[in-house]
């Protein structure tokens, strides 16, 4: 029953509430189980209450649901308004939560770009993306880029601040922005080893109390200061970092005074390096710090101290999972493909890099200390290989034993080198492999090529992907001329690693044999993209293009090698050569003599300039050539002879008498030497010219007897076999039909100067005293003073030599 329900439309409502509030019954909620008339009505009355219609009873009014809805209107939801309806709705309006049937939203107002703010939001925009392409840069190598574009974004940020200040308050500058832009245009100062500016631009950022932190780039002109070897200041800002750094920041501190311990050992104060290295090591041991304790140590001469560094280096933890983890426990393909993925991935690149700088440093280190802590080398070295083998590094002991090899090859004690290699032929593949390999090497320096050979084969065999063990397995293949066969294991050996030099530069040194000069080239200029500064590679370049006829190429390849090694005889002997076969005979001249400077014993190079100063008609210089010869060769006469000549054609004659003398007192068999003297003592009217007759006379006497000897010893073919004191007969010369001059040329070259002309004596005949000047006539040259004399007189060509006379 509803109670207290009023049809009286004309009240208002206030009135209807006051009714409501009248109202008000009290119901007791605690007693509803035992009630039986509730119980009942809640079982009578589930499912049979009538649902609620949409429309609201005009004859009983009990309330206003909503105002503004007449009879018949369909009742909302919702009073709210921004559900989508209103006041003025209609009977059967569309239900429109969304406001769809008002149409599009107006377009939205377009930001003004004219305004300061946005002037200041774009500019800020454009210096941010500044720092990004200068730190892109640099990342990519151009420093020089990445140093324009910090220097135009402190431009643009400088700008921005001024901008900032006319529009805000001056507490709204955007610190961050600024603090990152100084720091970066220090950093790329610092790249581009702009040191000064680097210093200023860190010293802006310190001063300014309005960056929190900013005491921390003190390590970063710290470091400045100690590349520029101001290792004062280094330190110096160092400490000044380090206590502006809190303690619970522990691993900068330990790196700021690992930073300190270097600078320390740079400038010779190792006990306060061994200080901070010590600290480190308690604190926070790793390998680096280790290192460098040893080597202060070192420094120092503490046995007992360095034997405690290096037990220390060795019980560094190194953090890294072990080879197992990668190895499949199950045949689950998808474990197999996951662990297949992380094998190679960069956390495993990392921890392999990690365990190379470990093992780089035990091994340095124990190479450093093992000849100093026992009473030899040798027993250092065991005393390390025992307290690696008791380590976490088992693997090195092998390595060090090898390396004990080593060292005793560097003393050239080779039979205790190969005792210590043979020790390894009963080990694992890989250490076998490394020690037959040393040892192939060793009999292959020795010239054992069979020995040298049977390590190599034992070395490939337990390591077959050894590219060491096959380049000496090709290089002994190489010594014994088989020149294919040698290629194939160079092949081999660049296969298995291609960055294997020594097979690379070997197999262009096969081709070479082999006269594939292409493929020899193709291969030096391979090997010189890898080594750009060999000077072996730059000659076999050079070489290569020689032997191809390609000597603009060879003198270009030559010139690179000479600014490598300028001081290079060889090279500069060869480069003249080049300019001399072109017929640049100033720039030969130029190379040559550069040569002799630097190697004064090159035989070759004296013959050529006093070639050189012969052809050119100043014999006077030519005379200190001849002379080094003569002391380099003091068994060939020819020198002595150009010396007096020289001094002859000079006018020097009394020099050249007793330079003849000499050679007579020294030679007194050269018929040449004698001949000179008879014609010089009888122009000057000398009282021996009878007595170096007489000795001229008997001298051709024998030649005489020796000619009919060899006239009588002639084979079949008519020509006769030589002459036992070097000097070539010219009757044996002209009855040969067969021979040349350029034949008779080379064979008086092998042999002791003498005449190429026909002579005969007899008893009854004086002897004759004519002779030619070896350095050739003084008249005009229709081609040149050498190549006329090589036309004139066999007597000439038989003094200068072929290599002397150049055309």
């Amino acid at each position: 029953m509803m109670q207290n329900v009023h049809l009286a439309p004309e009240t208002d409502d206030d009135d209807l509430y006051s009714g409501y509030n009248d109202y008000n019954p009290t119901y007791d909620t605690e007693e509803l189980e035992n009630d039986t008339a509730f119980q009942q009505a809640v079982r009578t009355s589930h499912g049979r209450r009538p649902p609620i219609t949409a429309k609201i009873p005009s004859t009983a009014v009990s309330r206003p649901v909503a105002t503004g809805y007449g009879d018949g209107v369909t009742r909302p939801m919702t009073a709210v308004r921004a559900a989508g309806f209103t006041k003025g709705a209609l009977r059967g309006s569309a239900f429109d939560p969304l406001g769809q049937s008002r149409g599009p939203a107006p377009p939205l107002e377009a930001r003004s770009e004219d305004s300061p703010e946005e002037k200041i939001r774009q500019l800020e925009k454009k210096v941010n993306e500044l720092v990004e392409e200068s730190c892109i840069a640099n990342s990519c190598g151009d420093l020089k880029l990445a140093l324009e574009k910090a220097k135009d974004a402190g431009r643009k940020e400088r700008v921005l601040v001024r901008q900032r200040e006319q529009v805000t308050r001056p507490e709204n500058i955007n610190l961050d922005l600024t603090y990152s832009v100084l720091f970066n245009l220090a950093s790329q100062y610092s790249a581009n080893e702009m040191y000064a500016e680097a210093l200023n631009t860190y010293q802006v950022i310190v001063k300014n109390k309005m960056f929190s932190n900013a005491g921390r780039l003190k390590v970063n002109m710290g470091n400045i200061y100690l590349k520029q070897r101001n290792y004062s200041k280094a330190i110096k800002f160092y400490r000044m970092a380090l206590d502006q750094i809190p303690s619970v920041h522990k691993e900068m501190r330990i790196k700021i005074m690992q930073n300190i311990g270097v600078t320390f050992i740079k400038t010779g104060q190792y006990s306060d390096a061994i200080s901070s290295f010590e600290h480190i090591m308690s604190m926070a041991p790793n390998l680096k710090a280790g290192f460098n304790l040893i080597l202060s140590y070192f420094a120092i001469g503490d046995r007992e101290k360095m034997k405690k560094s290096f037990q220390k280096l060795i019980a560094v933890p190194l953090e890294i999972d072990e080879d197992d983890k990668y190895i499949s426990p199950s045949d689950d393909p998808h474990t197999n493909l996951v662990i297949e993925a992380i094998k190679n991935d960069h956390l495993r690149q990392m921890e392999r890099e990690r365990k190379a700088m470990a093992e780089k440093c035990i091994m340095t280190a124990a190479k450093l200390i093992a000849p100093v802590i026992e009473t030899s080398f040798a027993v250092g070295y065991d005393w390390c290989v025992e307290v690696v083998k008791a380590s976490q590094y088992v693997e090195l002991a092998n390595d060090l034993e090898i390396n004990k090899a080593i060292t005793y090859l560097r003393q050239k004690d080779f039979n205790q080198a190969v005792e210590t290699l043979k020790m390894f032929e009963k080990k694992d593949s890989r250490v076998k492999s490394a020690a037959a390999t040393n040892l192939s090497f060793l009999y292959y320096l020795e010239n054992e090529f069979a020995q040298a050979s049977s390590y190599a084969d034992l070395a490939v065999n337990s390591d077959r992907y050894n590219p060491s063990a096959l380049t000496n397995k090709g290089n002994t293949v190489f010594a014994n001329g088989d020149y294919e066969k040698a290629a194939e294991f160079y092949k081999e050996a660049l296969r298995n690693d291609c960055s294997c030099t020594e097979a690379l530069y070997n197999i262009g040194l096969t081709y070479k044999k082999l006269n594939r000069l292409d493929e020899a080239l193709d291969c030096f200029l391979k090997l010189h993209a890898i080594l750009r500064n060999s000077a072996q590679v730059l000659y076999q370049i050079a070489n290569v293009y020689e032997l191809m006829e390609d000597p603009s190429q060879a003198m270009e390849w030559l010139m690179q090698l000479i600014s490598v090694v300028p001081t290079d005889s060889r090279a500069l002997s060869k480069l003249g050569g080049l300019y001399d076969s072109e017929g640049d005979k100033s720039q030969a001249f130029q190379y040559y003599y550069e040569s002799y400077r630097y190697f004064p014993s090159n035989i070759e190079v004296i013959e050529w300039l006093g070639a050189y100063y012969i052809d050119t008609q100043f014999c006077e210089k030519a005379i200190q050539y001849f002379e080094r010869a003569s002391l380099i060769q003091p068994t060939q006469v020819k020198w002595q002879l150009m010396v007096a000549s020289c001094f002859r054609r000079s006018g020097n004659y009394q020099k050249a008498l007793d330079t003849y003398k000499d050679i007579h007192r020294k030679f007194p068999e050269n018929v040449e030497c004698l001949r000179f003297l008879v014609r010089l003592c009888t122009d000057i009217g000398l009282k021996e010219v009878q007595e170096y007759a007489t000795k001229l006379k008997r001298l051709e006497k024998m030649k005489e007897i020796r000619e009919q000897r060899i006239k009588s010893g002639r084979d079949s073919s008519g020509c006769p076999r030589g002459r036992r004191d070097g000097s070539a007969g010219g009757d044996s010369g002209q009855n040969c039909s067969a021979g040349s001059k350029g034949e008779r040329l080379s064979a008086q070259l092998r042999a002791l100067p003498g005449t190429d002309e026909p002579y005969e004596s007899s008893s009854n005949k004086e002897p004759d005293a004519s002779y030619v000047d070896p350095l050739g006539p003084q008249i005009e040259r229709p081609k040149t003073a050498a190549k006329k004399r090589m036309d004139e007189d066999d007597f000439a060509d038989e003094e200068l030599g072929d290599d002397l006379l150049p055309e």
